[in-house]
């Protein structure tokens, strides 16, 4: 089944550049392009959407609080020229946020992230992320020193704005300068799973789990709403 994309954007360049991305993915279907936030309204009420690439800045009503109007929103992806709203972004469960002009190269990758719609068949099964090699570790700038971080002692990482506060089972919290997104980007290729827009953690940590929550070292941590699609399909 393919994914029923919208795009909505008051700057027709950069529509025209997102409609051209979409035609040129397979699993992407584009149903509609709008100008305005009410124009995408119009198109949910409408017809079905899975994700919708939704600029930030527009008239009459910011992307944002577009957003935050919806009941039942689909996936988004944000647009935008102003970095100093991607962290608005992702305090909104957003998938990704994309800089203009964009690149097909992070369109691909923002699309990605985005969760397939549900379908009759059951996906192809994932193979698990194999656990951390025990030597395996990152260094970090802390206090203007580099300090060593071996992965394998990590339990999850809290995503503070422009830091992070890296939970070990090693001593008390270290805190980094580093983003979430670029402590996820650090640690894609590891066994980490992002669960919240403030939230990775390490998945051979984890206790229980619910379709709300994960437990790790006694801590019961949210899972996103956008998230829950990844999550769920991590842990089978």
């Amino acid at each position: 089944m393919k994914t029923r994309c919208l795009l909505v954007d008051d700057e027709p360049p950069a529509l025209e550049v997102l409609e051209t991305y979409v035609r040129e993915v397979a699993h992407l279907e584009l149903v509609g392009t709008c100008g305005n936030a009410l124009e995408a309204f119009g198109v949910l009420q409408a017809q079905p959407v899975d994700l919708m690439f939704l600029d930030i800045k527009m008239p009459k009503l910011l992307g944002t609080d577009f957003l935050r109007s919806l009941r039942h929103p689909p996936q988004v992806i944000f647009t935008t020229a102003y970095r100093e709203y991607a962290y608005e972004g992702f305090e909104l469960d957003a998938v990704d946020y994309l800089l203009k002009p964009v690149s097909l190269e992070r369109f691909l990758k923002a699309v990605a992230k985005a969760s397939r719609p549900d379908s009759s068949s059951a996906p192809a099964p994932t193979e698990p992320t194999p656990p951390a090699s025990p030597d395996a570790f990152l260094y970090f700038r802390i206090d203007r020193k580099m300090v060593k971080v071996v992965l394998n002692t990590i339990l999850y990482i809290e995503g503070l704005k422009d830091y992070v506060k890296i939970h070990t089972a090693a001593g008390p919290p270290l805190v980094v300068k580093q983003t979430i997104n670029g402590m996820e980007e650090k640690l894609s290729e590891s066994n980490f799973l992002r669960i919240h827009r403030s939230f990775i953690v390490a998945l051979d940590k984890i206790r229980t789990y619910n379709t709300r929550h994960i437990e790790v070292a006694n801590q019961e941590l949210p899972i996103g709403r956008l998230f829950r699609p990844r999550v769920e399909e991590a842990l089978g």
